[in-house]
């Protein structure tokens, strides 16, 4: 194991919030079992001032989550100097068979927090906890998930070998390596050019749409979602090309690089940030006739609307802007 600051704190993370996890999870399966609104019970009593506890506690840890997701792949690349082979975080994670899976695990929490933390907002503005058994639903799926990826990342950080030999990113996001990594960057450059700005489109079209008319909110958080998806291919197809200005190279990892101003932060960030508004757009429909929250959930979904399309339109126009000042230029 490395013993490296920020690999420590990621360690120190995750035993926390698989902690204040198991303990949150735990008094949800009691609450989802227990509560009943109407009644007026000591059991009742004690379970509602218990879900104002476990609330605050999985706001600060899944807030923790959110964070933490930029740590480790912040952590990754800082390491890639200890391996031989690595030229960034992509051969970092490569090191071990642990690596890529606590990657995905932590994208994947980082969604369903972002949705969780939207969802316990909408709960709180509430005077008669009209969401607790949703979101604590949600939290029975959120915390085996977290279980998982805390597992994965210590036995990453636990089979880090200085001596360890590992692949480069060019090998890594080629044409001609056989991995889903290779498939995406192997995809041709205009047609994924056609279906990002295509999809970016609908999603500010119908993000419009929903924001001055309150109608399609579905729509709008499925494009939004699909696009965060098509988003990610490509970066790996040929947005990252024009920020390194070379035809080969389709890491996503050295763009989080001093040689490219750090802007791989900013391009997730609000990619990812977008994501979440998005999907928290739609979380939030089913719930917008209930009585307490009749006129707060519409109030919510559209500052959420306004994050979302702030956030992918300021990714598009990273994006395009890089596109028409690169000195590479595609056919």
């Amino acid at each position: 194991m490395i013993l490296q600051p920020a690999a420590l704190a990621l360690q120190l993370i995750a035993l926390l919030v698989s902690a204040m996890g198991l303990y949150a999870g735990y008094y949800g399966i009691r609450i989802l079992g227990r509560w009943d609104p109407a009644s007026g019970s000591e059991g009742q009593l004690e379970l509602e001032r218990r879900t104002y506890l476990v609330s605050t506690i999985m706001s600060y840890i899944l807030s923790f989550e959110l964070m933490s997701l930029f740590l480790f792949i912040y952590t990754a690349d800082d390491l890639h100097s200890l391996f031989t082979g690595a030229m960034c975080a992509a051969g970092t994670l490569a090191v071990n068979s642990f690596g890529y899976p606590a990657l995905l695990f932590k994208i994947v929490n980082f969604l369903l927090a972002g949705v969780w933390l939207i969802v316990n907002h909408a709960d709180n503005r509430g005077y008669d906890y009209p969401l607790i058994r949703v979101k604590y639903r949600l939290l029975s799926l959120i915390v085996p998930l977290l279980l998982l990826e805390s597992g994965l990342l210590f036995a990453y950080f636990d089979g880090l070998k200085p001596d360890i030999i590992t692949s480069c990113c060019g090998s890594l996001f080629s044409h001609e390596s056989r991995s889903i990594s290779g498939d995406l960057a192997s995809l041709p450059h205009l047609p994924m050019q056609i279906i990002f700005f295509s999809g970016m489109a609908i999603t500010l079209a119908s993000g419009l749409y929903f924001y001055s008319r309150g109608r399609l909110a579905y729509l709008f958080s499925a494009a939004a979602t699909i696009t965060f998806l098509i988003a990610v291919a490509a970066i790996l197809s040929f947005i990252s090309l024009y920020f390194y200005e070379l035809p080969t190279h389709h890491c996503p990892f050295c763009l989080l690089q001093k040689e490219y101003g750090y802007i791989g932060y900013l391009l997730y960030a609000t990619l990812f940030g977008g994501a979440v508004a998005g999907i928290g757009v739609g979380a939030l429909m089913p719930f917008g006739k209930v009585g307490s929250l009749a006129r707060i959930i519409p109030v919510i979904q559209r500052r959420l609307t306004i994050i979302a399309l702030v956030n992918y339109l300021l990714f598009t126009l990273i994006v395009v802007w890089t596109m028409v000042f690169s000195a590479l230029k595609l056919s």
